[in-house]
C-alpha cells in the first residue's frame, strides 16, 4: 500500500516515510523523522528532530511531536524521541527528546493513550498500554509502568518512578514515587490504597488480590521502619511474586521517597 501525502503539507525528502502513511494537510515532518506503516497524521501535526513513530500510530491536529526539550541544559545534542506502535495522540499533545544528562532518549511504549493538551517531556520513559488524560504534566526523567492511568490535569515531578498498573486521580500533584498496583490521588498527592477496580479489569484473580491486600496493609502499617517492614512481608509472602514487585520496587529506590498514606491504619480502596 503506497503512502498518501497531501500537497498543503511539507515533508523533507530525508524524512523516512513507511508503507500506507497517511498525511493529511498542513503537517510538517522533518528530515531525520522516521514514520512506520500506516502510520496518519490527520492534520497541522509538526513531526521534528531525531523521532521514530511506531506502525499504526494515529496522532490528531496541533501536536507537537519531536522538537526541543523545554530544558535549558540542552545545547542541541542529537537525543531522541522513539514512539511505539497503535498509539493514539490527541490534539495539542507535546512530546520532546532526551538530554545529554538523561541519557539522550524519550520512549513511549506500545498501545498508549494521550489526550489532548497532554506532555511528555525529556528522557522520560513510559510503558505500554499507558493512558495520559487530558492536561497531564509529566516533568523530565520521569519513568511510568504499564498499565497506568493518570488522571487529567494531574502533574507528575520530575525524576519520580509510577510502578505497573499504578492509577493516579485527577488533579493529583504527584511528587513521590508510586509503587506498583497503587492509586494515588490529591495535592500533594497520598497512596490510597490499591488500583483494585484496575486489577479486577485486567483479569488478577481474586486470590491474588486478597494477598495485594494483605500484604499493602502490612507494609504500610505504623510499626517499624519501611525498610524493616520490607524484609518482613517479602519473609511472608516468599511465594508471590506480585508482591516482590511492589517490595523490588521499593528496594531499588530512585531520586525521589515512595509516595505513602496520609493513614497508615486506613484500609485500602
Amino acid at each position: 500500500m503506497s503512502s498518501s501525502i497531501h500537497p498543503l503539507s511539507v515533508v523533507d525528502p530525508g524524512a523516512r516515510i513507511g508503507e500506507g502513511v497517511s498525511i493529511g494537510p498542513f503537517c510538517t515532518v522533518g528530515p531525520d523523522v522516521v514514520l512506520a506503516e500506516g502510520v496518519e497524521l490527520v492534520s497541522h501535526v509538526a513531526v521534528a528532530g531525531r523521532t521514530t513513530v511506531g506502525a499504526r500510530t494515529k496522532i490528531y491536529p496541533f501536536a507537537s511531536i519531536g522538537h526541543p526539550p523545554q530544558d535549558v541544559k540542552y545545547k542541541g545534542e542529537p537525543s531522541t524521541l522513539t514512539i511505539g506502535v497503535d498509539c493514539l495522540i490527541r490534539e495539542g499533545v507535546t512530546m520532546n527528546p532526551g538530554t545529554e544528562g538523561g541519557g539522550m532518549k524519550t520512549t513511549v511504549g506500545d498501545r498508549c493513550f494521550f489526550l489532548a493538551n497532554s506532555h511528555v517531556a525529556h528522557d522520560t520513559s513510559i510503558g505500554d498500554n499507558v493512558i495520559f488524560s487530558n492536561n497531564v504534566m509529566c516533568a523530565g526523567h520521569v519513568k511510568v509502568g504499564n498499565f497506568v492511568i493518570v488522571g487529567g490535569g494531574t502533574g507528575l515531578h520530575q525524576f519520580i518512578r509510577v510502578g505497573d498498573h499504578a492509577f493516579i486521580g485527577g488533579g493529583a500533584g504527584v511528587m513521590h514515587d508510586v509503587i506498583p498496583f497503587g492509586m494515588v490521588r490529591d495535592n500533594p498527592a497520598h497512596l490510597a490504597g490499591l488500583n483494585l477496580v484496575g486489577l479486577r479489569r485486567r483479569g488478577f484473580t481474586r486470590e491474588q488480590i486478597h494477598e495485594l491486600r494483605r500484604a499493602y496493609r502490612l507494609l504500610f502499617a505504623d510499626e517499624g521502619t519501611l525498610s524493616e517492614r520490607v524484609e518482613d512481608v517479602a519473609s511472608e509472602f516468599a511465594s508471590h511474586p506480585l508482591i516482590h514487585e511492589i517490595l523490588d520496587f521499593i528496594r531499588v529506590g530512585g531520586e525521589r521517597a515512595i509516595c505513602v498514606p496520609h493513614d497508615v491504619n486506613a484500609p485500602d480502596r
